[in-house]
């Protein structure tokens, strides 16, 4: 932890030197909500969201926050470690030339509705205390395997121990965002109805945990999170079929993968920390619970890591998940430079898709220094692999 600001409701604890103005006025806002438990967690890759910081950690009391989620429930990683321990990179672009034929990305969906044998399902397939999902079921079986836009990615990377690693970065797809919208706007409305002291302007909007409204947003969401988790399986199974394909009946190749690994860092559940059952909100944090292994990207061009968790109970037993914005979308199109962006890229030898203007939002330029990240959360994390990029693949 770097610093902790005491003049809240309660304390705000950053496991960072400096965060931006917007989103340290969104944590004195989290720091005084009337059901905020304990004290607030401020990730080191935090920075400004709607309502809550991504990178932010909140436990509160009897109410859920969708905003607090963010619209992208359930997003997260996945990797697996691969059997190889090298690749030619002209065999390692006719990898990323399959991916690119099999895994829709930016805002493209299947052509076709995929299998629903694929597609979680809730207990005993009833749909009618999930209407939101139900209602968009059909429209996410053409979003299942596909990557979407922003700073989701396909990497392929290679490891400290030596072997090639693959990691995914996605989300639920139009049906999480659906589902968020959705039940925020029923908690604007109420929380305008009951004259809450939580206005409309913190973008904080709330449900009572005992009410319906919050019971349907828990089911709808965690129906989110298994969504995003079988959407990342999907383009996984498929990239390594496009590894397969590539370095099948090859002598100098041995391919196979190991588990994978999976973590979210968009939601909300009941855990039980300091002695009390809380609803711990993560936006942009991830878990890491002593011996639990976890992801934590850089941006394109840097490095990412696999970790093992410390299980600190200050930080809700969280850490960041990934470096973070250092500067918005626009602001990287009009003042990073092309050139320069593109060189960082192609001095590492990493197959690249930045070409225009446009990519810069997602330039590593624009992302914090994850050494520096890393460095700041060394009391919640102990790193297990360091992964360098071969080849990004982003939406």
């Amino acid at each position: 932890m770097k610093q902790v600001i005491t003049t809240e409701k309660v304390p705000i604890k950053l496991w960072l030197d400096d965060i931006e103005e917007g989103a340290l006025d969104q944590a004195i806002n989290l720091a005084n909500l009337p059901f905020i438990f304990k004290h607030l967690a401020i990730m080191p890759d935090a920075h400004q969201g709607y309502g809550m910081p991504i990178g932010g950690v909140l436990a509160t009391k009897g109410v859920v926050i969708p905003n607090a989620v963010g619209v992208d429930i359930g997003c997260g990683m996945c990797a697996v470690k691969t059997s190889l321990m090298s690749i030619t990179k002209e065999d390692l672009q006719k990898v990323v030339n399959k991916i690119t034929k099999v895994v829709p990305v930016g805002f493209s969906h299947q052509e076709k509705a995929q299998n629903e044998s694929l597609m979680p399902f809730p207990d005993g397939n009833d749909f009618s205390f999930i209407p939101i999902v139900n209602k968009e079921y059909d429209n996410a079986l053409t979003q299942l395997g596909t990557l979407g836009g922003g700073n989701h990615f396909i990497e392929i990377q290679k490891g400290s121990d030596d072997y090639i690693w693959i990691m995914i970065h996605s989300g639920s797809r139009n049906l999480g965002y659906k589902v968020a919208k959705h039940y925020n706007n029923i908690a604007i409305i109420k929380n305008a109805k009951w004259f809450s002291e939580v206005t409309k302007d913190k973008e904080l909007a709330f449900l009572p945990i005992e009410t319906k409204e919050a019971k349907d947003y828990m089911s709808e969401m965690q129906y989110c999170v298994e969504f995003a988790f079988a959407n990342r399986k999907l383009m996984m199974d498929r990239v390594c079929d496009a590894f397969g394909e590539v370095l099948s009946n090859r002598k100098e190749y041995s391919w196979g993968v190991g588990p994978m690994i999976n973590i979210a860092h968009n939601y909300a559940k009941w855990e039980n920390h300091f002695g009390q059952n809380v609803i711990v909100h993560r936006k942009g944090a991830t878990s890491a619970r002593l011996g639990e292994i976890g992801i934590i990207p850089g941006s394109q061009g840097t490095k990412s890591y696999i970790v093992e968790g410390l299980g600190n109970p200050e930080s809700f037993t969280s850490c960041s998940h990934g470096a973070g914005r250092k500067i918005g979308r626009k602001q990287a199109q009009r003042e990073l430079n092309l050139e320069n962006e593109i060189a960082i890229m192609d001095n590492q030898n990493i197959i690249h898709n930045i070409k225009t203007i446009d990519n810069l939002d997602e330039a590593a330029g624009a992302y914090k220094d994850i050494d520096v990240v890393m460095e700041n959360q060394k009391d919640l994390v102990k790193i297990l692999v360091e992964l360098k990029p071969l080849a990004v693949i982003k939406g």
